[in-house]
């Protein structure tokens, strides 16, 4: 919804009679604001969740023979971090959130309308380009996302995992100090394979509901 509120935008300021005549670098635009929005969404709910994950290797790793690991809810670690932090705590992260989103959509957009551009056969239009193109189009978008914000990733998780009253810059310095450059890329092998099907049928999905939808009710 925010992509398609920000097309919209895009294209006015462009002056572009619709979102269809938009640019793959309009595109990226419109994907970059968007990211700003849905950001607000995505860092209560990826704080909750990295808090989660870090505390149940925590119990795990302090097990004794025999104990179970106590479960930990999703609302009961929400009422925990309002009743300690207040409405801010859910919030701890979102600069490193934008820093992630914001380019990784641009990026992400960006390398999708291009790939589509590039595979579209003289006179034919992006959207007709079928679903196998579709998806190789996709593939890329999930490659360039994923290139190009895992250090940000990296970071963001540092800061809400350990609760770190640091800025993003004093982090990644920290990181980079600590354990070097490549600190930054860790894990990105099994992220890309991961995303690559993924956003393959992401956007297949997408461009043909959109379709339909455009039959229907257009």
């Amino acid at each position: 919804a925010a992509y398609g509120a920000c097309q919209n935008l895009v294209a006015t300021v462009a002056r572009k009679p619709s979102v269809s005549e938009l640019s793959a670098l309009d595109n990226a635009t419109a994907g970059f604001l968007a990211a700003f929005f849905s950001s607000f969404t995505l860092c209560p709910t990826e704080l909750i969740k990295c808090k989660l994950q870090a505390l149940r290797e925590v119990q795990q790793n302090n097990l004794k023979p025999g104990e179970k690991v106590p479960k930990v809810s999703p609302w009961k670690l929400t009422r925990q971090i309002l009743r300690t932090e207040g409405i801010p705590g859910m919030f701890r992260g979102l600069t490193s959130t934008f820093a992630r989103e914001m380019p990784g959509y641009f990026f992400f957009f960006g390398g999708y309308e291009a790939s589509r551009d590039l595979m579209a056969e003289p006179g034919q239009s992006k959207d007709d380009i079928g679903p196998l193109k579709t998806m190789v189009a996709g593939a890329v978008g999930g490659v360039a996302l994923w290139t190009a914000i895992f250090p940000a990733d990296v970071i963001k998780s540092r800061i809400q995992v350990q609760s770190l009253r640091l800025s993003m810059t004093q982090v990644g310095v920290e990181i980079f100090r600590k354990e070097g450059l490549m600190a930054f890329y860790n894990g990105l092998q099994p992220t890309i394979v991961r995303t690559i099907p993924a956003t393959a049928v992401l956007f297949v999905v997408y461009e043909y509901s959109k379709k339909l939808m455009t039959e229907l009710f257009v």
